[in-house]
């Protein structure tokens, strides 16, 4: 297939489908609408040029998936932007091949997108969308944007009208709001875990430094310091709210929970099912992978041993699940407090620290800035939330021909996956599929082992009945542009 030139920012010509923010996600259905033809796609991104977590790439950290799971390969794997094809072109293919490296690491994903994005010419880094309105005489969506500077700085604005929109717009580093102001004060060290890496020395040579959080990041910051930092230097804790600190279910029948069959059944169960589900689920993906656990006891391990190996020694560090940060504040010029409760023991403590790491999550951009314009036309859930149908479309006004597509910010209509990078691929498929043509990819009718659910088929003598019917698809205003995708969604 050949790949159709877009049209520049701001183009009269309308595009097929238009993309505010260029992360993994919405990298990945740009390169997968490249060689489409007669497709016309523009993507725009308010930074200078794509960069995945730069304050976390820490050296040696890995992706918690295989190389398989990269922008292209489950849906198309003789795809020019595939992670192998990336290699070939560093010629790098063989060291990795003798490296038998299964999960690459944080800063080569990295490296590895910045490639793809650089060479796509439908992505457009340096312009910040502002607002996506509908024009209804057109039928045609508007995108207001504004072309950055280097700095930052506004430029010029421009608009581009589409017959589609997709948001992959990301997410924010998230801090409790009781340690808001101390992360905002430049005269602290408390930073997020997004922020490490600018912040590294400063926490590698504190007397005394906490990490708050037991997710991936926060075991990765945790065992960094434990790392590098001089064994005599003073004290280092991890706090964590969970009662445990516990591995992510990697067993090979569970990670079908990261299948397109698994978020179909997810997507089709009730509203309230969903959200009783979904927090129960943490250990899917909110905790932290067996190597990472296995390094971190290796090297507590290693510092029990004294130069001689005469006597025991326990070193200064402290792990405590089951705890939550209430509040903290400042005592004097360099250090810090903060207020600990234990959910198990009911009791409170104090902790005095000099250096804090938040490692406590992230929370998705809103979306109501960039569709206030469309605010009267959008199908809200019971909690205020958009409705999203299969198609990882938003439900709308019946006025509204064209489709709006969410990326990584449906996880109360899809589940545990939504996040998950091994099913980025799929989901830009399935929009794809669903926007411009049925059969623009092929996709497999069955991904798992396991039936999510009572399938009458399988299970002769069930009823046939559902609780929680998909809706229909509305009409399109031209052939095949939001038609619901064929097999595979």
């Amino acid at each position: 297939m050949t790949a159709t030139t877009p049209p520049a920012p701001g183009s009269d010509e309308p595009l097929d489908l238009a993309g505010a923010g260029v992360g993994p996600f919405n990298l990945s259905l740009a390169a997968l609408a490249a060689p489409v033809p007669g497709l016309r796609t523009a993507f725009y991104d308010q930074a200078a040029a794509f960069r995945w977590h730069p304050g976390i790439l820490i050296d040696g950290a890995t992706l918690q998936v295989p190389f398989l799971a990269d922008l292209v390969t489950l849906v198309d794997p003789t795809s020019p932007w595939s992670f192998l094809a990336y290699l070939r072109d560093r010629e790098r293919l063989f060291p990795f091949y003798l490296s038998e490296r299964f999960h690459p690491t944080r800063a080569e994903y990295d490296a590895y997108c910045r490639w793809v994005a650089d060479s796509l010419p439908n992505c457009h880094f340096g312009h910040r969308v502002d607002a996506v309105g509908w024009d209804q005489e057109a039928e045609l969506f508007e995108i207001d944007h504004t072309r950055l500077t280097p700095d930052g700085e506004p430029a010029a604005t421009g608009r581009t009208r589409a017959r589609n929109v997709v948001l992959g717009i990301g997410s924010v580093p998230h801090v409790p709001g009781p340690l808001r102001p101390l992360a905002d004060s430049p005269a602290v060290p408390v930073h997020h875990s997004a922020d490490y890496l600018p912040h590294r020395e400063r926490f590698l040579t504190a007397d005394h430094v906490t990490v708050v959080g037991a997710g991936q990041s926060g075991a990765e910051v945790f065992l960094d310091l434990l790392r590098h930092r001089p064994a005599g230097l003073g004290g280092l804790t991890w706090i964590a709210r969970t009662d445990a600190i516990a591995p992510m279910e990697y067993s090979k029948l569970g990670l079908e929970h990261f299948t397109p069959d698994y978020t179909r059944y997810y997507h089709q169960l009730p509203e309230s099912v969903r959200d009783r589900l979904f927090p129960q689920q943490w250990q899917l993906h909110k905790a932290i992978d067996q190597h990472t656990i296995g390094a971190i006891h290796d090297a507590l391990y290693q510092r029990t041993l004294t130069p001689h190996h005469t006597e025991p020694h326990w070193p200064d560090i402290t792990i405590t699940p089951g705890t939550t940060v209430r509040t903290g504040g400042r005592i004097g010029n360099d250090e810090l407090e903060l207020h600990l409760e234990h959910h198990q023991q009911g009791t409170s403590s104090r902790l005095r620290t000099h250096a804090v790491v938040l490692a406590t999550g992230y929370r998705g951009r809103p979306l109501e800035p960039l569709l206030a314009p469309l605010e009267p036309y959008l199908r809200r859930d019971s909690a205020g939330r958009p409705r999203i149908d299969a198609q990882h479309r938003v439900i709308t006004d019946p006025r509204i021909s064209g489709g709006i597509y969410l990326q990584n910010a449906e996880h109360h209509s899809h589940g545990v996956g939504t996040p998950d990078l091994g099913l980025g691929a799929w989901r830009s498929a399935v929009i794809l599929n669903s926007a411009y043509r049925p059969d623009t990819y092929r996709l497999p009718r069955r991904t798992a082992f396991t039936t999510f659910g009572l399938d009458p088929a399988r299970h002769p003598g069930l009823p046939v009945q559902s609780h929680g019917a998909t809706a229909p698809a509305r009409p399109t205003a031209r052939p095949g542009a939001n038609q619901a995708a064929t097999a595979g969604t």
